[in-house]
């Protein structure tokens, strides 16, 4: 009997070694918020040639749970859940623990959670994917939503610290902040969501930047989401992304 919840993905053919060589897709992450795990399988398979990490957010992973990690990884893809994990520290530890077994690379943790509740993450994760003998994962910790706009130099400093204290491996932040990141944490590996190709609406982000933009003020990895699997052609929008940054 087939349980009423599992969905059947059909394959999707990948040859992984076209992706061997370096270039703008390595900083780029697809962020696949929907709700069905047959279309994001899909749009993944689809954009797999512009994009090296796919994002897991809440929505997906609600509706999905673990599979939508592992179907990913088997697509080729490095994997960011961007749970912005906020509780207890115990519970995030356990929750990071998880999601570090399953092979992510990357996880959110909310720095307004201070620096205790960001380490357990960060130590949950790392052990996680430690007793699954895979490679240490990277931690990041969340700064402020790039949806916020009135969050103040003084809160985003003080975020980015909590990250530094609890051994975050980078931060997530707008690409306006990124100068102030790159001052206080040289060394932090920086994701920025809120990156619009230019001319495209910014829907309900405020603290925006275009790929080169972004690339140029210092990021590492920029979210690609609507600009592209809300385009009329997902294929052509995102081609014109790689160029653009080629």
């Amino acid at each position: 009997m087939t349980d009423e919840h599992t969905t059947t993905v059909p394959p999707i053919e990948v040859d992984l070694d076209d992706f061997d060589d370096p270039g703008p897709w390595d900083h780029l992450a697809l962020a696949l918020d929907v709700d069905d795990h047959v279309a994001a399988m899909r749009l993944a398979g689809q954009l797999r040639p512009f994009f090296r990490v796919a994002k897991v957010g809440l929505e997906l992973y609600s509706a999905v749970g673990p599979e939508a990690v592992t179907g990913l990884m088997n697509l080729g893809y490095d994997v960011f859940c961007d749970l912005k994990l906020h509780d207890i520290p115990n519970t995030v530890n356990k929750a990071a623990r998880v999601i570090g077994a399953l092979g992510a690379s990357y996880l959110t943790v909310h720095t307004s959670g201070g620096v205790d509740m960001v380490r357990a993450g960060v130590e949950g994760f790392a052990e996680g994917a430690e007793r699954a003998g895979l490679p240490i994962p990277v931690t990041l910790g969340v700064t402020v939503l790039t949806s916020d706009p009135d969050a103040s130099e003084e809160v985003l400093r003080h975020r980015i610290g909590v990250a530094i204290e609890a051994g975050c491996g980078g931060v997530v932040c707008g690409a306006p902040d990124l100068g102030t990141v790159r001052e206080i944490g040289p060394d932090l590996f920086t994701l920025v969501p809120g990156i619009r190709p230019a001319g495209s609406d910014a829907n309900d982000q405020v603290r925006v930047a275009t790929p080169v933009d972004a690339r140029a003020a210092g990021a590492d990895l920029l979210v690609i989401g609507r600009a592209v699997t809300q385009a009329e052609d997902p294929e052509a929008a995102a081609a014109s992304i790689v160029e653009s940054m080629s």
